[in-house]
């Protein structure tokens, strides 16, 4: 009998831009879908924009990885005492194997000390992503209207364990 593979978590480079890029469009068809909507940011960056992305300092992106193929994603933009969790990103046939929930937590090792909190924000009617970071800690904050899309914006306030690296509090 054959192991599973095991999911390795690191850093995102510019090495894996296309690989990202295709990870990204694969995860956010649905949420496209579900608000009619095929011009989502995710789903219209290019891969130049991508690479730039990447090569931000103020942004950190982490990878699970299968073997050799990228499962999973997630981009933090750091903002002084704040991070901001964009594009969690989940292959469709990898979704609920706790991927996006490990992402999550393997981020917190690569945010500066002073990071206090971290946001997120997902589509209003995005119920599986709203109860995800609710589990975790998350609390709704306020919607945003963004023409047909209205984002419902989340904060976790850190504590001072999370905050260098340690795991959440249970």
């Amino acid at each position: 009998m054959s192991e599973a593979p095991r999911t390795r978590i690191a850093l995102v480079d510019d090495a894996d831009a296309g690989e990202l890029l295709t990870l990204r469009r694969a995860a956010f068809v649905t949420e496209a879908q579900q608000y009619g909507d095929p011009n989502i940011p995710p789903l219209t960056q290019t891969l130049a924009e991508l690479r730039e992305d990447l090569a931000r300092e103020d942004v950190v992106t982490v990878g699970a990885w299968e073997g050799h193929r990228l499962v999973g994603s997630i981009r933090v933009e750091i903002e002084g005492n704040k991070a901001t969790l964009g594009r969690l990103a989940v292959a469709p046939d990898m979704q609920g194997r706790g991927i996006g929930t490990s992402l999550l937590f393997a981020i917190l090792p690569h945010l500066p000390e002073q990071v206090a909190e971290i946001w997120a924000f997902t589509g209003k009617d995005s119920q599986q992503n709203l109860s995800m970071y609710a589990k975790h800690g998350f609390e709704a904050q306020y919607d945003d209207p963004a023409g047909e899309l209205t984002y419902t914006y989340l904060r976790r306030v850190l504590h001072e364990v999370e905050a260098r690296g340690g795991s959440a509090p249970a």
